[in-house]
């Protein structure tokens, strides 16, 4: 009953910020509309690949590169336009990744 309840509160913010980021992206400011696609990329991560909140799809992908069809994907889709993006990405996320693992913070801590 409560993740409903916080649901029903964070869904409408998250189309709300989602929508703010389309117009900061046409003409607001640079820094503000990377964090947004930068938590937006975190939110996708974590909900459509189960993969960490606190780690990018391409850093994801170039960790499952070796058992998954979707990581083999996103790292063709990502070197046509930056060749060595999703290993980049990875090398620079892998240690906040085992940081949050050794601190046990992909533990479930409500209820």
């Amino acid at each position: 009953m409560a993740g409903f309840l916080v649901m029903t509160a964070i869904v409408p913010m998250a189309i709300a910020g989602y929508l703010l980021l389309v117009v900061i992206g046409l003409g607001g400011p640079t820094a503000r509309g990377r964090a947004g696609v930068r938590a937006l990329d975190h939110f996708v991560n974590a909900t459509i690949f189960n993969g960490y909140a606190w780690e990018s799809v391409s850093s994801h992908a170039w960790r499952a590169r070796e058992r998954s069809r979707w990581a083999r994907s996103v790292i063709w889709l990502t070197d046509r336009f930056q060749p060595g993006h999703c290993r980049r990405a990875n090398k620079r996320e892998q240690p906040i990744v085992d940081l949050m693992l050794a601190k046990g913070l992909h533990k479930q801590t409500i209820f």
